[in-house]
């Protein structure tokens, strides 16, 4: 009996497995729905328009973006974990929402170590420090006195990695300034200009552009090198700040828990051939970002990684979950 048993548990997973298989070998036949944390315009929504341009030439299928934006992402997340397994469902996503949220939200409906599976590794995005050209503030220094002297003062965030960043910051130099969440990089800046709020950590696929085109002024970036993009913009640590951390924010694809892996292989292998075009590099290479290589394994020991990380670095600037 137990014979017969062990026999037909082979027969199931055989079963299964090939049918994984002849999914993948069809797989796309309809158009496939890539999920966005943030609205259209943002620096987010920029890196998801071109990847899924991108698939969509490779799969042979349109990938249609669809902006979630909310909760600082984690509507969409909790979206893409509720999807069918199917392939069809896909998220793109930064290491803040899959690594951070854990450490600053209660009550996440979503694990995102146990409700996704990770495809591949796509962008790595710098973080600027900015204020108004007009701004007293004209260097990291000149801001840290500002903040010492006016425990009145505020700061915006768009995401978990500008308000890590600005966290860790603040907590170094002993200030205590006000948050202000806000959906985008682009709804900061009129906020920005009319001194509504003094300074924010932007995602550098937004902001450099902006900081290009003399809308802010870049104080420093959060990663431990200078970018190309921005060459005369220090690091934080070269602007002062001698014990800051690195914060980058680094963009992956997920699919839902239960996605078979001959699909996600498939999908792994597209997004390989994307990040590594000479056109996604000088692409991302004008948006202060650079292309990330790894499939589902080495994304999901780069979570493992970064999850430690943040525990830290929450636990170092003293943020509790809300």
């Amino acid at each position: 009996m137990f014979k017969a048993y062990r026999v037909g548990v082979l027969f199931v997973a055989a079963w299964v497995c090939l049918t994984g298989f002849a999914q993948a070998q069809d797989f796309p036949v309809r158009q496939i729905h890539a999920i966005i944390g943030f609205p259209p315009g943002s620096g987010a929504d920029v890196l998801g328009r071109y990847f899924s341009r991108k698939l969509s030439d490779l799969a042979g299928k349109p990938v249609v973006v669809d902006n979630r934006p909310g909760a600082t992402s984690n509507i969409a997340l909790g979206l893409v974990a509720k999807a069918k397994p199917d392939g069809y469902t896909i998220l793109y996503s930064a290491n803040s929402n899959m690594a951070g949220s854990r450490f600053l939200f209660k009550d996440l409906p979503f694990d995102t170590q146990k409700d996704f599976l990770p495809i591949a590794q796509l962008t790595q995005t710098t973080f600027i420090l900015v204020v108004t050209p007009d701004s007293p503030a004209q260097s990291v220094g000149d801001l840290t006195k500002m903040l010492r002297d006016n425990a009145r003062m505020k700061y915006g965030y768009t995401n978990q990695t500008s308000q890590l960043a600005t966290e860790f910051y603040v907590s170094l130099i002993g200030a205590k300034p006000t948050a202000v969440s806000y959906r985008s990089g682009s709804d900061t800046i009129p906020d920005l200009a009319q001194r509504a709020i003094d300074f924010t950590v932007m995602d550098g696929t937004f902001g450099s552009t902006q900081v290009k085109s003399g809308r802010i002024r870049a104080l420093a970036v959060t990663t431990a090198e200078r970018h190309p993009a921005l060459p005369g913009v220090p690091t934080m640590r070269e602007a002062g700040i001698a014990d800051y951390d690195e914060f980058a924010s680094w963009w992956s694809a997920w699919a839902p828990a239960g996605t078979p892996k001959p699909i996600i292989s498939k999908l792994a292998g597209w997004f390989d051939q994307i990040t590594r075009s000479e056109e996604t590099r000088e692409f991302l290479a004008g948006i202060a970002g650079s292309p990330q290589f790894g499939g589902p394994e080495e994304t999901a020991a780069r979570l493992e990684r970064e999850i430690a990380k943040w525990g830290r670095v929450t636990k170092a600037a003293g943020i509790e979950p809300q």
